[in-house]
């Protein structure tokens, strides 16, 4: 288990499981300041002039900046110079891009993206989807859902967002069957099938790993099924997967201002960054916790 990647992925799905920014306005440089880059292909451009050409990106220290750190060399082979600075909160990076003093920024899922343009009055588009960080069902006093009683109890988070997607994790699994068309506005009350009868436990977010010695299954987001010590990958019974709705709803999105998500130094990153060399990193990186998003 990495636990450096703890604080990333609370930002992530909290980064975003979450439609609030919060945070300091703080951001750390890791990069010199560079000029935007422009829509000649970098190559091109880098041939012309002898130097790269910059791509200045916004990002959340964990997994966001650090799977951009791969990506730099690759760019660099295309002509460019990927240039990234670190950003503690979930406003500043917006309206960096939104001002034209970054090319992109790289933290959060198009949920938060179309709140803050919605609230802020911003013209900032998905331009690439990146990765999504699982929801998972782990082990309480049972080990396998091919276990669950009648009458068994699940616990779940019981904010908005984070409780539909467990609901829908459930009903992915065949545990329940949710009203057609409810989505990730699911809640309880939206449950139309229950063979088994199941009791959903209804938790603060924080609280629900704390009762695994207390009912047969729970329902973790990603940082907390972490801090509670588990591995998504190894340890989760079923998890979220790239083509459920939560995945394609909440998948971690490289985010440009409206008209420049063609420009050709923006899609060069996008590619780079769902090439097979990055999805390998992300793999080998995150145990589970990160996991490369496939349209």
């Amino acid at each position: 288990m990495k636990k450096r990647i703890l604080a990333g992925v609370l930002a992530g799905v909290l980064a975003l499981g979450v439609l609030t920014a919060c945070g300091s306005s703080n951001a750390k440089e890791t990069t010199a300041p560079a000029e935007t880059a422009g829509e000649t292909a970098g190559e091109t451009e880098a041939a012309a002039t002898g130097e790269l050409v910059p791509i200045k990106v916004a990002a959340s220290a964990t997994p966001h900046a650090e799977i951009l750190e791969q990506a730099k060399p690759l760019l660099a082979e295309q002509g460019y110079d990927l240039q990234v600075t670190v950003f503690n909160d979930y406003v500043q990076p917006n309206n960096v891009v939104e001002a034209g003093d970054f090319d992109a920024n790289y933290f959060q899922h198009i949920p938060y993206l179309n709140s803050f343009n919605e609230e802020q009055g911003t013209h900032l588009v998905n331009a690439g989807g990146i990765h999504y960080e699982p929801f998972g069902i782990y082990p309480g006093t049972k080990t396998s859902l091919d276990e669950l009683a009648d009458g068994d109890v699940i616990a779940v988070p019981n904010d908005t967002t984070n409780e539909a997607r467990a609901l829908l994790l459930l009903q992915d699994n065949g545990i329940i069957t949710l009203k057609d068309g409810v989505g990730l506005e699911a809640t309880v009350t939206d449950i139309v099938d229950n063979p088994k009868n199941v009791k959903i436990q209804e938790l603060e977010a924080a609280q629900v790993s704390r009762v695994t010695g207390e009912v047969a299954f729970v329902v973790l987001n990603g940082n907390y099924a972490l801090e509670a010590g588990y591995s998504v990958a190894k340890d989760a019974v079923a998890y979220e997967q790239s083509d459920s709705e939560a995945a394609k709803t909440y998948v971690n999105v490289i985010a440009v201002k409206e008209g420049n998500e063609n420009n050709d130094a923006i899609r060069a990153l996008v590619d780079v960054l769902k090439s097979d060399a990055i999805k390998e990193y992300i793999n080998n990186t995150y145990d589970g916790a990160v996991i490369p998003f496939e349209e």
